[in-house]
């Protein structure tokens, strides 16, 4: 007997706000210079691969990971000088955790609010959680509009509120006595993300104790271990025992856990690449600031965002070349003829530097 089915279209069973959103994409990179994507563009050291190669073939694939990730938790809260008081929740990557904390605090009507521009999957994630969203613009440089995020606050009432510090994808710090009292005005949880901490020398860290509605999230995705995927939420064990309850069990695998926990043994090489991150981030700005057909802004994170007349022409004429960039023209207001650059290894940096140069001379 042939069942009739009444759900023949997506559009009848998926959410409307599912069905307008579109994916968020990842351009193919192969051949390119690749410097859209905020990755450490260094390899690690030849012996620290070897040492790596042997753990993973002696990794027990067969067998599931552990599922609190013990071993690894005890060396992030060294290597990361994490505060004992303070509990850590692992992610597969800060996008998880982003989710999680969405789908924890999302009662009927709960809002989420972050600044704008930000990074955007705290507002596709908000979506994905049936949460309301709002984003309070940034000044014309790119700073906290305090005033008009106490009054949104007071206005919405957000469950959540996301800061990322610096700020993704304007590269800059927030002042942090602004985000301070932010934290104090909130009724609900203030998440700062330091996904950038490694090029910053700022951090909240040490005001977790100071505010009980304050947690941190980091990443090591943009230290060299992108490939790894692991993200943490550090903060007061009450916020973290409910928010342990929608990690889905397993989440990360035995790679990961194994090899991170190795690599955290020489933080040294990571940080010694930061380093080199941040020295090939001053020359660039300098060089592009040399450059009178741009306007540079400054950069606290391992990118640098600049606006150019015809943006999106200029990145596609670099495609073009072989280089690729995030064309953020047109995705806000305030990023209206705006191009992002990874910073990169000396090599990748000047040749993006030459070609644009060329470029403008056109």
């Amino acid at each position: 007997m042939k069942h009739s089915s009444t759900a023949s279209n997506p559009s009848d069973i998926i959410r409307p706000e599912i069905l307008a959103l579109k994916a968020y994409h990842v351009p193919p990179a192969t051949g390119m210079v690749k410097l859209d994507a905020m990755e450490n563009p260094y390899a690690l050291p030849q012996a620290l691969q070897n040492e790596i190669s042997s753990l993973a073939a002696d990794a027990p694939i067969n067998r599931y990971p552990d599922p609190n990730a013990a071993d690894l938790k005890a060396a992030l809260r060294e290597t990361l000088a994490i505060p004992d008081q303070m509990e850590v929740m692992l992610g597969n990557g800060s996008d998880e955790i982003i989710q999680i904390v969405a789908m924890a605090t999302a009662r009927p009507g709960a809002v989420v609010m972050s600044v704008e521009p930000a990074f955007v999957m705290f507002r596709m994630i908000a979506t994905f959680a049936n949460m309301q969203y709002t984003g309070v613009p940034l000044t014309a440089d790119f700073a906290l509009d305090l005033d008009a995020m106490l009054e949104a606050i007071v206005h919405h009432q957000p469950a959540v509120i996301f800061l990322a510090y610096p700020n993704n994808p304007t590269g800059n710090l927030f002042d942090e006595h602004a985000i301070l009292k932010i934290i104090e005005a909130t009724p609900g949880i203030v998440v700062v993300d330091e996904a950038y901490h490694a090029f910053a020398d700022a951090s909240v860290m040490d005001r977790l104790a100071d505010y009980p509605n304050l947690l941190l999230m980091r990443t090591l995705s943009k230290l060299g271990l992108a490939g790894l995927r692991l993200g943490l939420l550090i903060g007061r064990p009450a916020w973290l025992t409910e928010f342990e309850k929608l990690r889905l069990p397993y989440n990360v695998n035995v790679l990961t856990q194994h090899v991170t926990q190795t690599v955290l043994r020489h933080m040294d090489v990571l940080l010694d690449q930061a380093s080199q991150i941040k020295t090939e981030r001053a020359r660039m700005l300098a060089q592009l600031g040399a450059l009178g057909a741009l306007e540079v802004f400054p950069s606290d994170a391992n990118f640098i965002l600049f606006r150019v007349d015809n943006a999106t022409d200029i990145f596609g004429k670099l495609k073009q070349q072989g280089i690729l960039i995030k064309n953020l023209d047109r995705t806000h207001a305030l990023l209206d003829n705006c191009l992002r650059v990874t910073v990169g290894t000396p090599g990748e940096n000047t040749q993006f530097v030459t070609v644009l140069k060329t470029l403008l001379s056109e």
